[in-house]
């Protein structure tokens, strides 16, 4: 069976624009959903934006699990255009799909972008 390549938008996206990060605590708001199909695999890219005159801590929840392991934390610093979050990393597809969401220390003022290469075997 061949491999295909899909260049998606996060599901948490409304048509490819910015995902804003209301929550500020877990669990936050979903970015990105995976595939319930254990042959598939999502190459996540998330990159961040602080609109706020603030440095701000951003949390992401990898695999929708809040153990600290499972937790990527940066901080964005103010008006500083796009941050590279998650260069890449993947998400195997699962009966249950992992999920990948994000909180921040003062919501809606982090915005996510980005997208995702979906790889089926």
């Amino acid at each position: 069976m061949a491999t295909t390549f899909s260049k998606l938008t996060l599901s948490g996206s409304t048509d490819g624009r910015p995902i804003k990060v209301a929550a500020t605590a877990t669990p936050g708001t979903t970015i990105h959903t995976g595939s319930s199909t254990a042959t598939t695999y999502d190459e996540v890219w998330i990159y961040a934006m602080n609109t706020d005159t603030t440095a701000r801590k951003l949390t992401i929840e990898w695999g929708g699990v809040t153990s600290p392991d499972d937790l990527i934390e940066v901080t964005i610093q103010p008006e500083a255009g796009l941050v590279t979050i998650v260069p890449g990393f993947p998400i195997k597809g699962n009966a249950t799909p992992l999920l990948v969401r994000a909180f921040a220390a003062t919501a809606n003022v982090i915005t996510i972008h980005g997208f995702v290469n979906r790889i089926t075997a």
